[in-house]
This record gives C-alpha cells, structure tokens and sequence, in this order.
C-alpha cells in the first residue's frame, strides 16, 4: 500500500498554489477541517491526511514501537510530504499536531517554509514555574477514564474540548470523531501527547511559525501559547476570539483570516 493510501491523503483545491498541509489532533480526522477547507483551497493547494489509526487511515500505519514519540508521528507527515514531492509547505497541526509539525520541519526542513501552530503545547503537565495547565494526577485520571471507558471519555470530554455551551451540535461532532478512531490508537497517542515534553523543540523550529491561541482554552491554556510564541524564534502570535480548542469548527471564518494574513494572501 502507498502511504498516500495509508493516510488517507487527499488534495483538493489550487493545482499551482502553494502547498498547505493540515493535520488533524488527537482522537480526530481530516474532517476536522471541512469548515475552512472552502476558504483555503481557493488559493493553496492543500493537501488533507488522517494520522495513523484515525480517520480512514490503514490500521496498518500504526506501529506502537514508531509510534511511541511525537517524532514517529512526525516521521509519518514527512513521508506524505515527501511523497507528493512539496516545496515550500506550510504545516497547519492542531492542538498535538503543532508539535508534531514542529518535529516535522525539523526532520526536512526542505519541505517546509511555514508552520501553523492551532492550540499548540509543549508540554501540558505543570512543572517548576512553567505551567501547562495540567498536574500529574490530572493527566493519570483523564488516561485512565478514556482506557476504561472510550465511548464515555469522549462524550465527556467532547464538551470541554470545545467550550461552546451555546452550540452542542459542535461538541457532538468532536465526540463522534473521537468515536470513529481506533480507541487503542487513541489511548496511545494520548499517553505520548500528555506525558511529553517538546520545549527543549522550541527554538528549534527554523521557519517562520503562526501561534494561534484560543480564548478560554482548557487543553492549551493562554500562558502556554504564550510559551510557545516566546520560544519559538521567528513566531508571530495571534490570540483569537474563539473559545475552545477547535477553532477551525468553532470559528472558521476567523481562524482563515488569521492563516491568511500570517501567510500575505
């Protein structure tokens, strides 16, 4: 099978467009941006793909060992990348895919001119004074809630997840997204993604880089956006009027304005 195939990859919009490259969260697929696919295919050619495990991605692009450190993750948009032979791209990851772009534009920085960062953090357990927004209990007990019960962690967390009391039918979608993803998969990005640690990745990243921040944002509280932006050396920061973690859903219109203004078109 072609790793085209096994992440599901799919190109939609300009053919001679600059290469823009979105890559979907935990627990998520390439239907996440559905909303701002629209916008952005009238410019940049963009190229749409489901991480291992997610989506309609292979089962067999899941390999625990690979997949035991964001750099396999990142190690598998690299060869996607590679395969559509890009120059040039700008990463879009969201929320755990903004640090795998960040690993990723390392590995092959001749890939890569730009990196988008939805929601990113580098590490979300509290230490010391830099504060992720989680302690190490907390982490412990939303692993453990999602082993034991993965229908049940994802109609709970959904709504956190999103923050927009006022509009469920959002909520809703995320918890069926979370639903149609491989819950092993799930629970094994989810141990990588909430016990790492990436801030040493930071002044690393050699590309022009966008932070967009949400408001109100559990999962990536400001201080950390703010982190990332501070450590980040050539980063621009943007916080949004969006709440919750998923402004692609939540906030299209606004999350394309910021992605185009960073990018000059």
């Amino acid at each position: 099978m072609s790793v085209l195939a096994r992440h599901n990859v799919r190109v939609a919009g300009a053919p001679d467009g600059r290469p823009l490259v979105l890559v979907h969260g935990l627990g998520c697929d390439q239907s996440m941006w559905r909303l701002v696919l629209p916008d952005l295919a009238a410019d940049y050619r963009v190229v749409l793909l489901d991480l291992a495990g997610h989506g309609g991605a292979d089962r067999s692009a899941y390999d625990p060992d690979r997949h035991g450190s964001l750099a396999g993750w990142a190690a598998d948009v690299v060869e996607v990348c590679r395969e559509l032979d890009l120059r040039d791209a700008v990463l879009v990851g969201h929320s755990v895919s903004a640090m795998i772009g960040a690993l990723a534009v390392q590995e092959a920085p001749e890939l890569f001119g730009a990196l988008v960062m939805v929601g990113p953090s580098p590490r979300y357990v509290d230490e010391g004074d830099y504060v992720g927004g989680f302690s190490r209990a907390d982490i412990a007990d939303l692993l453990a809630a999602q082993a034991a019960n993965h229908v049940g962690w994802a109609a709970a967390m959904a709504p956190v997840i999103m923050a927009n009391p006022d509009r469920p039918e959002l909520a809703g979608e995320l918890a069926e997204l979370f639903c149609r993803s491989d819950p092993d998969v799930v629970g094994h990005l989810a141990r990588v993604t909430f016990l790492s640690d990436n801030r040493a990745d930071l002044p690393r990243v050699a590309v022009p880089t966008l932070v967009l921040q949400c408001s109100e944002d559990v999962i990536a509280p400001v201080p950390v956006g703010r982190y990332v932006h501070a450590h980040v050396p050539d980063s621009s920061f943007v916080q949004l009027r969006a709440t919750g973690h998923c402004p692609q859903l939540s906030a299209p219109e606004e999350t394309t304005a910021a992605i185009r203004a960073f990018l000059g078109r």
